[in-house]
């Protein structure tokens, strides 16, 4: 994928299974220590396919480039915005969302940027662990799309309670929690559960949030 400014990246796209009409397609970006193998995005791709969804995977210029830290935001920003006008050559209407860092990254561009239908966030890092002084939620009231929050109940980047007060600042969000699960979505033994079963929990809430009256995607 061409980047307007710095090198390419790699982006993977998956088809929808043929004789599908859904005109809907999802671009989705991993967490900062991930890249274009993240599991979580392997699944969802799979499992939007099997309803009609393409989706656009992608990883940002740092985790290209091999290096350790993020980059900064206008370039994370820029790669975002050159994934979303790759993908609407494609399908009229966009879903885009990402786990953790790359669904805050989504967030921030669907504040400012126009051409997006739905936001989903996957672990959305409402503060850094042990920081709830330093919630990111200055640009949350300027979402105008409808956005899902999925995040587990022992997730350290965002208790449910400090979810809920921050959703509440988007005009149009829902918040979906799964019982158990951490940041990245791994469950104790004790659950009965595995994480694989939460990727499917996480995909069904999107799949209901996306085929509710407010969307209608599928």
């Amino acid at each position: 994928m061409t980047l307007s400014e710095g090198p390419s990246v790699s982006a993977r796209w998956t088809e929808s299974h043929a004789g599908t009409d859904v005109q809907w397609a999802c671009v989705y970006a991993p967490g900062a220590g991930s890249n274009l193998d993240d599991p979580f995005g392997r699944f969802l791709a799979q499992e939007l396919a099997r309803v009609g969804i393409a989706t656009l995977h992608f990883q940002f210029p740092y985790m290209e480039g091999k290096r350790r830290g993020p980059d900064r935001p206008p370039v994370l920003e820029s790669t975002w915005r050159a994934a979303i006008a790759e993908a609407s050559q494609h399908q009229p209407h966009l879903l885009i969302g990402g786990r953790s860092m790359g669904g805050r990254i989504a967030s921030q561009v669907a504040a400012r940027e126009q051409g997006i239908d739905a936001l989903a966030l996957f672990a959305y890092p409402l503060h850094p662990p042990g920081r709830s002084e330093a919630t990111r939620v200055a640009h949350l009231p300027s979402i105008a799309v409808p956005t899902l929050f999925c995040s587990g109940t022992r997730d350290a980047f965002g208790t449910p309670a400090e979810l809920a007060a921050a959703i509440s600042l988007v005009p149009t969000a829902q918040l979906h929690l799964m019982d158990g699960a951490d940041h990245g979505f791994a469950v104790l033994k004790s659950s009965g559960r595995t994480r694989t079963e939460v990727y499917a929990e996480a995909v069904q809430a999107t799949l209901d949030w996306l085929n509710s009256g407010s969307i209608s995607a599928i």
